[in-house]
């Protein structure tokens, strides 16, 4: 890799992560823990020091950390990541103890207090426990804490995991209401190619999807000890630049000039406005019961007018869904446009779907899906 891709700070996206109040960094296992597992303590001290610095700053600071499987590898004996479920649980138990008490530790020694808070997917899928979350990390905040979240890997089944905490820490940029999002891998910038063969180009600023038209980006990162890769951060900064988050990302060992001037890696311009916490728990986090399917005026409706879905707009319906819950609306061209909260349960629906209001008894001339509930997912 080389040594950092360093560019202007007086871009605005830059300026923007370089002075944001509220700031969630997440930092990946290759960056934390060592190639035969267990915890690198130089890197995660390091990496402390730089967030303390931030936070005497004036900044709040959120950590979303990977490492809890890897760092539990070497204790159990194991020669690599396992590949099962249940070994993967039983190393995240024992790398979670140590990760914790690292990050306790060595937190400590600047004044700083942490708050562990562990998340499975079922936790920002259901409404209820998606405000529970954003009340304990608003709480931990307020009291000065430093929160560190991670996936709850010892009770997630492969049915409700994350699969990266790239996502886990797009979610928790808008649970926390953050001004900015900070990726930290082991890989300083994006890049058009494999930085490791060949001439690839380093790509600074990503302002819309059309500037990631000659990006090629890959899997897992080359230690193998994590389980995203550059695809699952550009995603991850997709999401969170469509709510109004900008992103940086870069290297862990850029850490300090990351969370300091910004003037590395690669940023990502906010793509949409800031969301409220419903609206972005219906386009990102909440999981579909099932799909309508939309005719091109019911789609521009939707999207551009931001208006109520009616039975006229709708030509087809997928899924058992019950009246409450959330599904997806998808155009002509069997993409998704959006999703929301259905008032009508899905054996209602093929009765009413494309008929205009006034054909309908009284008692069924409510919106399909009102605007309110609606959050488009482009």
């Amino acid at each position: 890799m080389s040594s950092g891709v360093a560019t202007s700070a007086e871009s605005p996206t830059r300026r923007a992560v370089s002075t944001a109040r509220r700031v969630v960094v997440k930092v990946g296992s290759s960056s934390l823990t060592t190639a035969e597992g267990g915890l690198n303590e130089e890197r995660l001290t390091a990496l402390v020091a730089t967030l303390a610095r931030r936070v005497e700053a004036g900044s709040q600071v959120v950590l979303v950390s990977s490492g809890a499987i890897a760092a539990g590898i070497a204790p159990l004996g194991l020669e690599k990541r396992p590949g099962d479920l249940a070994t993967q649980q039983a190393a995240a138990s024992v790398g979670q103890q140590a990760l914790a008490h690292a990050y306790a530790a060595t937190f400590a020694r600047f004044g700083l207090t942490v708050g562990q808070v562990l998340l499975t997917a079922d936790d920002v899928v259901r409404r209820s426990h998606y405000r529970n979350a954003h009340r304990t990390l608003q709480r931990l905040l307020n009291l000065g804490a430093v929160p560190v979240v991670n996936e709850n890997d010892t009770v997630a089944t492969a049915e409700i995991r994350f699969g990266d905490n790239d996502r886990l820490a797009a979610l928790a940029a808008h649970l926390v209401g953050a001004d900015a999002l900070v990726l930290l891998s082991d890989v300083d910038a994006l890049y058009d190619g494999d930085p490791r063969h060949g001439q690839a180009r380093a790509v600074r600023e990503v302002s819309a999807a059309d500037d990631l038209e000659e990006v090629a980006v890959g899997g897992a990162g080359s230690s193998g000890l994590g389980t995203g890769g550059m695809a699952s951060k550009v995603q991850a900064a997709r999401v969170a630049c469509s709510a109004g988050i900008p992103v940086l990302l870069t290297s862990a060992d850029l850490a300090e000039s990351a969370l300091g001037d910004a003037d590395v890696g690669t940023v990502f311009e906010t793509t949409g406005p800031r969301l409220s916490a419903r609206r972005f728990w219906l386009a990102h986090a909440a999981g579909a019961s099932g799909r309508l399917h939309l005719d091109a005026g019911a789609v521009s409706a939707v999207v551009r007018q931001r208006r109520s879905l009616l039975a006229a707009g709708i030509t087809g319906v997928e899924g058992a869904f019950a009246g409450g819950d959330v599904v997806e609306l998808v155009g002509p061209s069997g993409r998704a446009v959006a999703r929301g909260v259905v008032a009508y349960d899905a054996a209602e629906l093929p009765d009413l779907i494309g008929r205009s209001s006034h054909e309908l008894p009284v008692e069924q001339r409510r919106e399909v899906i009102h605007a309110d509930d609606l959050a488009p997912t482009h």
